[in-house]
């Protein structure tokens, strides 16, 4: 029973000492299980994928820090990715909250008189159509989008709230206003 941990225990001291072949290693028999493990409780690809690098980027920055004698890698691997995963959750929690207040604030009809009534029709009817598409895209892109434009986040403020990588935030954006784009089509 004993066997087994033990070149695992040396993959990870292999690790500490910032051997990346042997991060690969431990990541070629983990990561799926991680991704899986994750994918269950996040229920979305783009998070799941961030847990495994998260864990991975976590195991090369405290490789040195592993007891054998406290626990299997395995278990150490899942305590990490267990974290991960209680932070995401937290994170997107946080991040759904400010979102649905952005969409409530968005929804929210203001009583100006215009001169022109066929105007405020045309406004209420893009109004409604933008709203229709913004609850079709992915639930990331919308959060991301919605963000960026009801709350007038920059990228980066973005990337903080959420605990997203900068990167994945311009994606989501640019993949969500694609996405807008094709649906809502020319106005004219």
């Amino acid at each position: 029973m004993a066997a087994p941990s033990r070149p695992e225990s040396a993959i990870i001291e292999r690790i500490a000492q910032q051997d990346q072949i042997a991060l690969s290693e431990l990541y070629d028999r983990y990561a799926r299980v991680i991704y899986a493990v994750a994918y269950k409780s996040l229920n979305s690809v783009e998070e799941s994928e961030e847990v495994v690098l998260d864990v991975f980027a976590q195991v090369w920055r405290i490789a040195s820090q592993y007891k054998p004698e406290k626990g299997r890698v395995d278990t150490w691997l899942f305590m990490l990715a267990r974290s991960r995963i209680l932070d995401r959750l937290r994170s997107l929690q946080r991040v759904s909250k400010k979102t649905m207040a952005s969409v409530e604030a968005a929804q929210i009809q203001f009583n100006q008189q215009t001169v022109d009534p066929v105007e405020d029709a045309l406004i209420g009817e893009r109004r409604t159509q933008v709203l229709a598409a913004l609850e079709q895209l992915p639930v990331e892109q919308r959060q991301a989008i919605e963000l960026a434009y009801y709350s007038g986040l920059s990228h980066s403020e973005i990337a903080a709230v959420t605990g997203l990588s900068l990167g994945t935030v311009k994606t989501r954006i640019r993949l969500g206003l694609t996405k807008l784009r094709d649906r809502l089509g020319a106005w004219d």
